[in-house]
């Protein structure tokens, strides 16, 4: 079963652009992972330093394999770096409706 899985972060002020080009800059290597379906940002209407990463993958271990891939590479870190606050994910299945 497919699994949705929301990233929101905050970005500090004087990141977002940077977070921002550095999110566009991986989600290249991201579509060619195993399981990867699609992967796209969206910014806050509200608060244009929230971004939502959604991604759709096969099964919920191909993410999370895929997230610690980008652990071990450092990525989560530099990501760190250019946030506010800590980032959260939300996992969702989809319901046929």
């Amino acid at each position: 079963m497919t699994v949705t899985v929301l990233l929101e972060v905050t970005a500090k002020t004087e990141h977002t652009e940077d977070l921002i080009a550095w999110f566009a800059g991986n989600f290249k290597q991201t579509r060619v992972r195993e399981g990867c379906i699609d992967i796209y940002m969206t910014r806050s209407q509200e608060d244009p330093n929230a971004l939502a990463i959604i991604q759709v993958w096969e099964q919920r271990p191909d993410f999370e394999s895929y997230l610690q891939w980008r652990a071990d590479t450092g990525a989560v870190e530099k990501l760190m770096n250019m946030a506010a606050g800590e980032p959260t994910f939300r996992y969702f299945d989809r319901l046929d409706a």
